[in-house]
């Protein structure tokens, strides 16, 4: 892993202490509130830049893993989320509906370090990437509106519009960019693309302390909200690393492929969530900060699990196949 990838919980708590910080100036709150968005669409765009969509038809090579990832990702899940939130957050509507944008974004980017550090397959989990990223896409505003009526309400304008804006305006510039550079494939693979790839937590972090400086009252006025989603966020880690482990078992994975399937299938991405929240819930700003803390508790959480697996490598060998080339 490079510095970045060990730093970068720190990183995120670094950024929500200091836009607290800036939060306390009051002509700061303006300005903060103008980066939110930029800082988002950078973000997204570097995101979209660096997904290598050629590797699709790889997810393909391993049925098994596929099928258990995506029935579990996409169909477990939401289950799982709603009823979570039904018996935690029926009194809190706008962190309920946070919490089931965070849970039903499978993670694309830092799933991938954790499965490394607990040697797991690791070219496996990166050739679902790409399908993971376009089925939470596309899944995404359709759990919202089906689970709207018990939730609450919300304006169906107003998430289409942040679709646009936060998912189809940067995917289409990147696929744009790829088109232009296709001839000077050296500036997109050692220029553009590489600081894109570092830059990504920058952009979050960004974000993520601009927008604690424009809603750090709203925080301080609830500082309840860590305690509310303690519970659910950490049943949904501990049901789905469970389940996460009878469904290899019950598929034959070896200990690479049960780690990669079980990292895939915990790890959230908060990012794509909070850039949609950021635009579709202007006025519920604890929409929003449910999706800063869901991480905070998360992070955590995935490096204890690490840890957890790699204590079962220790009595037996491992193989380093990958399930590709099987």
């Amino acid at each position: 892993m490079s510095t970045m990838d060990k730093l970068q919980t720190l990183i995120i708590i670094a950024a929500v202490g200091i836009g607290l910080a800036i939060g306390q100036i009051p002509a700061a709150l303006y300005y903060a509130e103008m980066i939110i968005l930029p800082s988002l669409l950078l973000m997204m765009y570097g995101l979209f830049l660096t997904i290598p969509l050629r590797q699709l038809r790889q997810a393909f090579a391993n049925l098994r893993f596929l099928s258990a990832s995506a029935v579990i990702n996409y169909m477990w899940t939401p289950l799982l989320a709603w009823g979570l939130g039904a018996i935690f957050l029926s009194e809190h509507p706008a962190l309920w509906i946070g919490f089931m944008m965070l849970m039903v974004t499978p993670c694309t980017d830092w799933y991938l370090v954790f499965t490394s550090i607990a040697r797991g397959n690791v070219p496996l989990s990166a050739s679902i990437l790409p399908m993971n990223l376009m089925l939470q896409l596309l899944l995404l505003p359709v759990y919202l509106l089906v689970f709207s009526g018990t939730v609450g309400t919300f304006d169906l304008s107003s998430l289409a519009e942040s679709v646009l804006l936060v998912l189809a305006l940067p995917f289409g510039l990147a696929l744009l960019t790829r088109a232009l550079l296709r001839r000077r494939p050296a500036w997109l693979e050692r220029g553009i693309t590489p600081f894109f790839a570092k830059a990504q937590l920058w952009f979050l972090s960004l974000a993520i302390a601009a927008m604690f400086a424009s809603q750090g009252s709203q925080l301080f006025a609830h500082m309840e909200t860590v305690y509310i989603l303690l519970v659910p966020v950490l049943l949904f880690f501990s049901i789905n690393y469970i389940v996460g482990g009878l469904a290899s078992r019950l598929l034959g994975f070896s200990y690479e492929d049960s780690a990669s399937l079980r990292l895939t299938i915990l790890a959230r991405n908060s990012p794509v969530a909070l850039a949609i929240a950021v635009t579709a819930f202007p006025d519920e700003p604890l929409v929003a900060l449910a999706l800063v803390v869901g991480p905070l508790i998360e992070l955590p959480v995935l490096a204890l699990i690490t840890q957890l697996l790699l204590s079962g490598t220790r009595r037996r060998p491992v193989s380093g196949r990958s399930s590709i080339d099987r």
